[in-house]
């Protein structure tokens, strides 16, 4: 088996923290493991892109480069009939490589399935693991590289630096223009049992390499897009605003807000255009640069129990539930949201903070109502009975640790009951 070249890294590299000390600045700054200016220590860990239309084409080399010499494909059937996975395939061919392909990913990859197509991956023999698809490909792929490199079930992995022995080189191709997955560092699984879903954060998820290819884009239904679309400025919006956000983030987020924004309608009522296409590919990316290394907040959270729960669309969840969220957190510090409202195109010259934080959330819900995306979690098949267990697995999510303001059961039940 082939695994990472890199050292592993100690297991108090907690990827959620961050070093705040006095101001120092010269040799003492870097003597004191600290950085310069702000005082703050950031770290920002990102694959290798390879970005534009066509790069799928590099699939081979990319998969050549890390060792790979039997290669498993991670894919889902609609990728197979849109013959994505045939190109891929083709690409991997001309360097020589015949790739194990696995294409039996549903939406929100569930425990079993993971585990499943890890038995495949062990009993094959193969090497690299690719992953050609949206997050639900990408995430089951991780977990097939987790459990390769430390053994154990799926669901054993849950929560923050709980996967400490190497794991095989992976590399991405995304088929969405929203989840991040190919560059961050989590990978979300179903509980089928509890009917939730589950985080797992480790920086060895990172993927070595991310192959972009916004031509991939064009086969999504519309309906995908959407979804996709809203969950990637989510991510913008939450990484901006998150606890653990840095300078390193804070230019990814808020670049992504505003070609999201801009260009996410287009896709869907000009969807052969290039412009659009290619525009979200690259906010989706920036996005999921952000949130990798700022981590995200309470509408992920949220989120996330209500897709376990229902086997809903994720960013479909997240376009009802974010408006919600931004108002709860500029309660108490809106002045975070400003340049964000700014960077959607709300004008903000004449508006309090709290002002352009409220028109940030009606702009949110406003792109959602365009996209067609419900208004309530009702409409999703969420109940007034579903509330407190939703609530009481949010509080357990990794996500809500770095949401700007402190949310209590209360809080979080409250939010649910506006949602509905």
């Amino acid at each position: 088996m082939t695994v990472r070249s890199q050292v592993p890294r100690p297991r108090d590299d907690n990827p959620i923290s961050t070093v705040t000390e006095p101001e120092l600045l010269g040799p003492q700054a870097v003597r004191g493991g600290h950085s310069g200016g702000c005082g703050d220590l950031a770290k920002f860990h990102v694959p290798e892109v390879v970005f534009g239309p066509g790069a799928l084409a590099e699939l081979g080399h990319c998969a050549r480069r890390l060792g790979a010499r039997r290669p498993f494909l991670v894919t889902d059937g609609g990728l197979t009939e849109a013959r994505w996975v045939r190109e891929a395939e083709g690409h991997l061919q001309d360097v020589g490589l015949a790739a194990v392909v696995w294409d039996q990913v549903t939406p929100n990859p569930k425990d079993h399935e993971i585990e499943a197509a890890h038995r495949r991956y062990a009993d094959s023999g193969a090497d690299v693991i690719i992953g050609v698809g949206g997050g639900s490909v990408i995430d089951a792929a991780k977990g097939v590289a987790i459990l390769s490199g430390n053994g154990g079930r799926i669901l054993d992995y849950e929560g923050v630096d709980q996967v400490v022995h190497p794991i095989p080189p992976l590399v991405m191709a995304p088929s969405t223009s929203g989840t991040g997955a190919d560059v961050s560092q989590f990978a979300i699984v179903t509980d089928t049992a509890a009917a939730t879903k589950i985080t797992i954060l480790s920086r060895t998820l990172v993927p070595e390499i991310s192959v972009v290819d916004p031509r991939l884009l064009i086969t999504m239904p519309d309906w995908l897009n959407a979804a996709t679309g809203l969950d990637a400025l989510t991510h913008a919006i939450e990484s901006y605003v998150s606890r653990a956000r840095s300078t390193l983030t804070d230019q990814h987020s808020l670049h992504a807000a505003g070609l999201i924004s801009g260009n996410l309608a287009r896709t869907l009522f000009r969807p052969t255009e290039a412009a659009p296409r290619v525009a979200m590919a690259q906010g989706a990316l920036e996005a999921g640069m952000a949130f990798t290394n700022a981590i995200l907040g309470a509408t992920h959270a949220m989120s996330h129990q209500v897709g376990g729960l229902l086997d809903a669309p994720h960013g479909v969840i997240n376009g009802v539930l974010l408006p919600h969220v931004i108002r709860f957190n500029a309660e108490t510090d809106a002045a975070r949201y400003v340049p964000l409202a700014e960077a959607v195109g709300v004008d903000t010259a004449a508006l309090s903070a709290e002002e352009a934080a409220l028109q940030l959330a009606d702009r949110v819900r406003e792109l959602a109502d365009v996209v067609g995306v419900p208004k309530s979690l009702r409409s999703l098949g969420v109940s007034d009975v579903d509330v407190p267990v939703l609530t009481r697995n949010t509080l357990k999510d990794a996500c809500l640790t770095t949401n700007p303001r402190e949310a209590t059961a209360a809080d979080i039940s409250r939010l649910f009951r506006a949602a509905l």
